[in-house]
């Protein structure tokens, strides 16, 4: 197992917490000098919050944590490919790099969707890596939404 494998597997311990409580099981951790910074879930259904994803979770955890909203040379893994409100959010803490599980044909902005990666608009240009235990975060997902049909 290489080491963003072994952060994902983490991440998908977050997104099955996530499910536990009926979020959209989606998980992230942030990691710096490989030192686990902070850990998070869904919790948008819990807070009656649309911004309370994961990632905006875990920036908001680490940003308390550091006493920074800068939140330079960190790595996100997240389950689920980034929508736009959160690629935002990332650019804004000026992560180093982004690593996914699933892509997010619907709403990911990392190629899948869209690709926010090469946009104009945002002069910070985090690294970006899809497709860590892909096949484990999207069964995540899958599972998921067959108990909600």
């Amino acid at each position: 197992m290489n080491e963003d494998e072994k952060w994902m597997n983490l991440a998908v311990k977050e997104a099955l917490i996530a499910e536990s409580i009926g979020e959209v099981p989606v998980g992230a951790v942030l990691v710096k000098d490989n030192k686990l910074l902070a850990k998070a879930h869904n919790k948008s259904i819990a807070k009656h919050d649309p911004t309370a994803h994961a990632e905006i979770e875990l920036l908001r955890l680490a940003g308390n944590q550091l006493k920074n909203y800068r939140l330079i040379n960190c790595t996100l893994y997240v389950t689920l490919e980034p929508c736009a409100m959160c690629y935002g959010a990332i650019i804004h803490a000026r992560l180093k790099r982004i690593v996914y599980g699933a892509k997010d044909m619907k709403t990911g902005v990392c190629g899948s969707s869209e690709d926010f990666r090469g946009a104009n608009c945002f002069q910070h240009k985090p690294e970006t890596s899809g497709g860590v235990l892909e096949k484990k975060c999207g069964q995540l997902l899958i599972d998921f939404f067959k108990t909600r049909r």
